[in-house]
């Protein structure tokens, strides 16, 4: 039994020696099993390594395991969390195999799903001497209810044994958990499974652990320390400053990377002796399954790579032939240039030729971008070469430029700190913020801190009655404070309180046409526009627009303390692929583009071709049938030019003012009416003041500003048999006139019994002549003619009486002979 792992220094060494390790995983290798040593009384220690991703995790398991084996252990676990890492570490022990990890002095006997119940397995279970190394899925360990959790736990007959009571009876049991994040989800079962093994020590290996198990971290070393160190690849974020972000141009930007690739690990392996056949592949990740079949179909089209026999589509639902052509991606014959995987191999999955990673989906959580970025970090020759294109993997985002900065970022923080786990689906798509803040929508956004209550004054102290005053005090005030208000006599409680009152019973509303200005522009043709101006135009268009890919690097540097700095370094532009487009096809584009900014005509369709033919002409394509291609930037600003020349003369064509009568409903109501107003015949004429009573108004209430004018007119209106209802105009209400100088506001509409209308205007005989009263009164005959022409609001006039007027008139029909208007 091993009751403690003791920490042997030298024979570290010679393992670290043997397994050619490098110095982070020797120092991890360290780590574990002084944290196993140091823990080994307090139940089964559970530590983690933190090894960034390329770094070398398998390296380190297979000399933990070796290390082990030395102190007597003959029983080793390694749990994975899928098939595809789980074929990946078969590999690594395989000496057949290219993944295999050469170094061990004790070579272990390997127990599979598949070969357990065999009867040379055991025959080496029953063999003390022999190291056994089970690898299985954490699925066929911790869930009974699966068929493969059955077999595990059922009786074999060969053993005489269910396979996990056999794992649990033994008193060496170290157990392996290989991408240790991921149980975190099933950390109860998992947990539950490997207590009742009863190991003697538990090891996760991970490049982002769950924040659950950071106190258990033994050993970290980050991504930025790996590229330091030179260990793995430099992060290259590749992005188009123009703008494009659709999935065919990133996928084009993608192919033209990969293709210059191809051209830089040719060069260096035969510029250099011994190196490898290693042939760069490009790495998709896609969105879903069925966009994943969308990508490689287009990815096997012209323009991309070409040929279907190339492209690999990786998932859930792969065949074991889809699955074979992956294990063998890095095989110099491999077919394969491109992979499309949606969330298969995010993790686990070890190749080190991938040199362009394209992420079609949004990597949204920090530790998903180091996972998805970790598929191209190994090194492709084992180790720096000096030449860039093959020293750097690139990332084509799906972000616009602005978001992949912020990407950009994401990576550079990871690279310093262990990021907190983000929840994410089963595709990996981040389902919460993460780190940031969430607005409550129940908190007012300008200021949530709490304020606080007003200072209500001293209490109110009610009076025993008359008119003594209500008062209050506060500390620090006068003592004889001021009077605030008074408490009402009887006779003022007894006066009725105002109250809202509609019109009159039997009143009709009044539609008055109110004259509105709008400033509108002169027909626009393409006639107007000359051939020179488009010609001129089409000249900017004449040659090439290149586009260039930007590149930035993320690279990292040691400090004299040993501290890493990342630094984002510019690489050289590369110049992107363009679509091509025909010049047919440019000659629709503009003529279309024309088009779509006028009433479209059989005038105005030749127009367009005219301009159309002078445009391209000063773009240098001279002959009508002439055949040429332009590239997609071209094509697309030549559209934009065409539609800016016709926007600018659409945009100087002439203005001229015109006007449109548009309907207002009169009266207001309701209107407040005092309890206090007086009457129309029995009470004096006072300014301002509401009076009721009336006979013929539309409403039960007018007030007025002059008794010779207004209030005169009033009376004539409401006494007089020939009009049938009359309604006071106020300043500022809906029924204006505009002139020069603003809106003109009348005393009166009058309905008179023939259904003529009438705007009436009182004025002194002081301010009748004065010139802004004359103006007004010009836009009103001006604007009752309009309305009257119209021939759609009735009959309307306008009336201006001055105080002599109105004085002598007596009647309305004596006052429209004195003022005789149109």
């Amino acid at each position: 039994m091993i009751e403690n792992l003791a920490f042997d220094q030298p024979l570290v060494n010679e393992i670290a020696a043997r397994f050619d390790l490098r110095d982070p995983n020797r120092r991890a290798l360290e780590a574990v099993i002084r944290a196993i040593g140091a823990h080994a009384n307090d139940g089964y220690p559970e530590v983690v390594a933190d090894l960034a991703t390329g770094v070398g995790k398998t390296f380190l398991m297979s000399s933990l395991i070796d290390y082990c084996a030395t102190q007597g252990v003959r029983h080793v676990l390694v749990v994975t969390p899928g098939s595809v890492i789980q074929a990946k570490t078969l590999a690594n022990f395989d000496q057949a195999s290219t993944k295999f990890v050469a170094g061990a002095d004790h070579e272990p006997f390997i127990i599979t799903p598949e070969n357990f119940r065999s009867a040379s397995v055991s025959t080496a279970l029953r063999d003390e001497e022999v190291l056994k190394v089970f690898v299985f899925n954490v699925h066929q360990l911790i869930s009974p209810g699966r068929k493969n959790s059955r077999k595990v736990r059922e009786t074999d007959e060969n053993l005489g044994d269910a396979l996990y009571d056999y794992l649990r009876k033994s008193d060496d049991l170290l157990v392996i958990s290989d991408e240790h994040h991921i149980y975190h989800k099933d950390a109860t079962a998992f947990s539950g499974a490997i207590r009742d093994l009863s190991p003697f020590a538990l090891v996760g290996l991970t490049a982002t652990p769950a924040e659950s198990d950071l106190p258990k971290v033994v050993f970290q070393y980050t991504l930025g320390e790996a590229i330091a160190d030179h260990h793995v690849k430099i992060p290259v974020i590749v992005y188009r400053k123009d703008g494009t972000k659709d999935e065919k141009t990133q996928l084009q930007d993608a192919c033209t990377l990969l293709r210059q690739k191809e051209t830089a690990y040719s060069e260096y392996c035969s510029a250099t002796a011994g190196a490898p056949t290693v042939r760069p592949v490009l790495f998709v990740v896609a969105a879903s399954i069925e966009h994943a079949t969308e990508v490689g179909q287009l990815l096997a089209g012209p323009d991309f790579i070409g040929d279907e026999r190339a492209v690999l589509e990786v998932t859930s639902e792969s065949s074991d032939e889809a699955l074979a052509a992956l294990a063998a991606v890095e095989s110099p014959n491999s077919a394969i240039r491109a992979i499309v995987s949606v969330n298969k191999l995010k993790e686990g999955w070890d190749v080190k030729n991938i040199g362009v990673i394209v992420a079609l989906r949004r990597l949204a959580s920090q530790s998903l971008t180091e996972q998805i970025l970790g598929r191209g970090l190994r090194l492709p020759f084992g180790a720096r070469t000096g030449v860039p294109m093959v020293d750097q993997v690139d990332l084509v985002a799906h972000d616009s430029y602005r978001q992949l900065l912020a990407q950009k970022d994401v990576l550079r923080e990871r690279m310093h700190t262990t990021p907190k786990a983000d929840e994410v689906d089963e595709q990996g798509a981040a389902t919460t913020a993460g780190d940031l803040v969430v607005p409550d929508p129940s908190v007012p956004t300008e200021d949530a801190a709490p304020t606080e209550p007003p200072v209500v004054p001293g209490e109110l102290v009610e009076p025993d009655g008359g008119l003594e005053p209500l008062t209050w005090t506060t500390e620090g005030e006068s003592e004889a404070p001021e009077a605030l208000f008074f408490i009402e006599s009887e006779a003022r409680r007894s006066e009725a309180a105002p109250s809202p009152l509609s019109r009159v019973a039997g009143a009709p509303q009044i539609t008055f046409p109110r004259r509105e200005a709008r400033l509108t522009y002169a027909a626009f043709t393409l006639s107007d526009l000359p051939d020179g101006d488009a010609h001129a135009a089409g000249a900017r268009f004449s040659a090439e627009v290149p586009t260039f890919l930007a590149k930035d690097a993320l690279e990292a540097e040691r400090d004299l303390m040993g501290e890493v700095a990342i630094v984002v370094a510019p690489q050289n532009n590369v110049e992107a692929q363009q679509v091509l487009t025909g010049i047919d096809t440019i000659r629709e584009d503009l003529t279309s583009a024309i088009l779509r900014q006028v009433t479209e005509t059989k005038s105005e369709r030749a127009a367009a071709r005219r301009l159309t033919r002078a445009f391209l002409k000063g773009a240098g394509v001279i002959g009508a049938t002439e055949t040429a291609h332009w590239g997609e930037i071209r094509r697309q600003q030549a559209i934009h030019g065409m539609s800016d020349l016709i926007r600018a003369a659409h945009a100087q064509r002439k203005r001229e003012m015109t006007y449109e009568l548009v309907s207002v409903m009169l009266p207001v109501e309701p209107v407040l009416v005092d309890g206090a107003a007086k009457n129309a015949y029995n009470d004096v004429f006072v300014k301002g003041l509401q009076f009721v009573g009336w006979q013929r108004n539309v409403m039960p209430v007018a007030a007025f500003d002059a008794g010779s004018t207004e209030w005169a007119i009033a009376h004539l209106l409401d006494r007089d048999p020939d009009i049938k209802w009359w309604l006071r105009l106020y300043t500022n209400g809906p029924a204006f006139i505009p002139t020069v100088d603003g809106n003109y506001f009348p005393d009166f509409i009058a309905l008179d019994a023939a259904g003529a209308h009438w705007v009436i205007e009182g004025k002194s005989d002081k301010n009748a002549h004065d010139a802004d009263v004359m103006r007004k009164r010009e836009a009103a005959e001006n604007w009752a003619r309009a309305v009257r022409d119209a021939e759609e609001y009735g009959d309307w006039h306008y009336v201006f009486a001055t105080e002599s007027h109105i004085k002598h008139a007596g009647s309305w029909a004596a006052l429209k002979v004195v003022t005789d208007p149109e």
